[in-house]
């Protein structure tokens, strides 16, 4: 996708869900919309596209600069819906100001379209996994460094998949927009060559993975990193350390029903007392009892334990994991 995408919808349709890169420059905003719909409903379609005209007659310099203050380029796509009105509509507007205007053919509709049917193909995955702060995410960078295909699910979700995954990163995208980040990126990959995925449960936060991919994430062969204890909460003290105790209490709080009234008791004290080592003691004994039981559930040869010696590097590990891809045979 390297043309520039500009999307004609309201702010609240591109909020939900829009092509990947696009920019939101709104013909209708969205109460004007909630005009126009009113009165298709009360007086048919010419009233409403009468009215429609009267909002957006005015708006048309401010559209043409706004346009301009977005993009250099001249040459643009613009989409709205269903690649109706208001991408024609906005088209003729840029394309009498200079700009060289294509409009998408079926809109946002079809690309959603066309995104669902990416995610039915075919890809060759595999699985890196490990248990919480094993160091799964630094490795999947550094295969993606090495030249591997690699699909990094937290990334796309702003989500790093735990009670505590929101801290310090923007809010996720919908899910619809989810499914649409993970497409763009599965229809890119090089069906024979594999590609790695971190191990997930179905949910990343608020977005949960589409169905079809998680079936195949969990028959598809598991790499699991082994890393000593030490080297985990080093991580994670380093990574969640910087917030403040009433941020890790919320993020606590979530697991009561899991942890139970006493050990979630003995957790907020701990971490009240600034006793972050017990705290880490009561929740990695519950995310371990969580892996444990997920890996349970996979077929027993799916799984290919890889110890991660502290002496080691990131990138030596990484390399480690290339070899074993190297010699798979699914």
């Amino acid at each position: 996708m390297n043309d520039f995408f500009i999307d004609a919808r309201s702010p609240s349709e591109y909020a939900h869900a829009h092509i990947p890169g696009a920019v939101n420059l709104p013909l209708l905003d969205d109460e004007q919309r909630r005009i126009i719909g009113t009165t298709y409903k009360k007086e048919g379609r010419e009233a409403a596209v009468l009215k429609g005209f009267d909002l957006v007659g005015p708006k048309f310099g401010d559209l043409v600069r706004q346009a301009k203050g977005i993009t250099d380029s001249r040459k643009v796509t613009v989409y709205c819906w269903r690649g109706g009105m208001r991408s024609s509509i906005l088209s003729w507007v840029l394309s009498l100001s200079g700009f060289h205007v294509t409009i998408r053919k079926g809109g946002y509709k079809a690309f959603r379209l066309e995104m669902l049917a990416v995610l039915q193909e075919p890809r060759k995955i595999l699985i890196l996994g490990g248990r919480t702060e094993s160091g799964k995410t630094a490795v999947l960078h550094e295969l993606y460094a090495a030249g591997e295909q690699v699909i990094d699910l937290e990334a796309l979700s702003n989500h790093k998949g735990s009670a505590f995954g929101s801290l310090g990163l923007p809010p996720q995208p919908s899910n619809e927009q989810f499914e649409n980040l993970i497409a763009l990126q599965w229809k890119q990959l090089d069906p024979s060559r594999f590609c790695w995925l971190e191990n997930e449960s179905r949910s990343i936060g608020r977005n949960k993975i589409p169905d079809v991919l998680f079936e195949r994430m969990r028959i598809a062969p598991v790499v699991d990193v082994v890393a000593d204890m030490e080297a985990r909460r080093v991580r994670i003290l380093e990574e969640y350390g910087t917030f403040n105790k009433e941020e890790l209490a919320s993020c606590t709080l979530k697991l009561s029903e899991r942890l139970g009234g006493l050990r979630l008791k003995q957790a907020l004290a701990a971490l009240e007392e600034n006793r972050m080592n017990d705290w880490l003691d009561i929740l990695l004994v519950y995310y371990d009892k969580m892996y444990n039981h997920g890996n349970s559930l996979r077929d027993p040869l799916s799984l290919h334990a890889m110890p991660w010696e502290s002496s080691q590097s990131t990138a030596s590990f990484a390399q480690l994991l290339v070899n074993f891809k190297n010699n798979i045979h699914v």
